[in-house]
């Protein structure tokens, strides 16, 4: 009887907690979809441009299920910005090999599917390799790391300062500064720079330990990682606030976690974007960590400078502007001030 009784009192409380039924029901096909989506989307095919050689090698290279584009003129710069895995060059008989490499396991395909494609010359010469970005010895997680350094801020942030301000929601403190004067903005102001304070001492923390501990590949300016991070951290800060208003327990603000932050793992650049539907790609664009993996990739492993990664980070201040205009909009159900 006993027994019963905790069962019936459970089974209500649950039933009245919908966001808890949502998350146990809803979450699970949300992301179960996503992962469907995206491991039944196609590689896209390996890109090579030929400069110097004959109509018979870019045949060859066609059958080997290259995207071939012969050309007179090149540049390692047009491969960057044209996304071309591999540029092929016959110069006095000697055969030069370049690779983006801006993904090793597809440097690895393009040396393969040439070797094949290839094997049957006994003319051609070996083939010189050289790279764009990383040698030789790059690993997979050369590439991963820098998006990893920036999934962690934002996730340790976000899930600390939410927490963190639901406690003062909860605890009344927050209501009692909404008895006084004190104007809504002035509030968020006040928790955003306070909490983005620890924000910033534990963002520098991880980037440095990453760099200098870890020795994670950095080719760019720290600062710029800095500096990318920080607006990382802030984004994860305001997110995560206004998150907490739609929280009355901790676990509540957890639930958050599997519908806010698991699926933007999926548009970090961890897998494949040039191979998903168009429409997938078009809802990673939508995600902050899409903007902060691009450019932190872009100056850890690549190299690029703060004018080729501006837009990433205007893109994560924007966000940032609109989660803190929320938070403010949001104590409107607090106070009409």
């Amino acid at each position: 009887m006993r027994i019963t009784s905790l069962v019936t009192r459970i089974t209500r409380q649950m039933l009245r907690d919908r966001r808890t039924l949502a998350l146990l029901f809803f979450a699970p096909l949300l992301i179960l979809t996503l992962m469907y989506f995206i491991f039944h989307s196609e590689a896209s095919d390996l890109k090579i441009v030929v400069t110097g050689s004959n109509e018979n090698i870019a045949e060859a290279l066609k059958q080997a299920d290259f995207q071939v584009t012969v050309a007179k003129h090149f540049s390692k710069e047009s491969m960057a910005k044209n996304n071309i895995d591999g540029w092929l060059q016959f110069e006095n008989g000697n055969m030069k090999l370049t690779l983006l490499n801006d993904e090793p396991s597809r440097s690895k395909a393009v040396q393969m599917q040439l070797a094949q494609g290839l094997q049957g010359d006994a003319n051609n010469p070996s083939i010189d390799a050289h790279y764009v970005y990383g040698d030789a010895d790059t690993k997979i997680f050369d590439i991963f790391s820098p998006m990893l350094v920036g999934f962690f801020v934002f996730f340790f942030v976000f899930l600390i300062a939410g927490i963190a301000l639901l406690k003062e929601r909860t605890s009344g403190t927050l209501e009692r500064l909404l008895v006084t004067p004190i104007k809504r903005y002035e509030i968020v102001a006040g928790y955003v720079i306070g909490y983005g304070l620890f924000a910033l001492i534990q963002t520098i923390i991880v980037v440095l330990y990453a760099v200098n501990v870890l020795d994670i590949v950095l080719v760019g300016s720290i600062w710029l990682v800095l500096l990318t991070n920080i607006l990382v951290a802030l984004v994860a800060l305001s997110l995560g606030t206004l998150l907490s208003s739609f929280a009355t327990s901790e676990f509540q603000m957890v639930q958050f976690i599997p519908l806010v932050i698991v699926p933007q793992i999926f548009f970090t650049g961890i897998f494949p974007l040039d191979g998903m539907a168009d429409w997938l790609q078009q809802i990673g664009k939508i995600m902050p960590l899409y903007y902060a993996s691009d450019a932190l990739n872009g100056i850890m492993y690549k190299g690029l400078t703060f004018a080729e990664v501006v837009m990433d980070l205007l893109i994560l201040l924007a966000f940032a502007v609109v989660f803190i205009t929320f938070n403010i909009l949001s104590l409107k159900k607090y106070r009409a001030l």
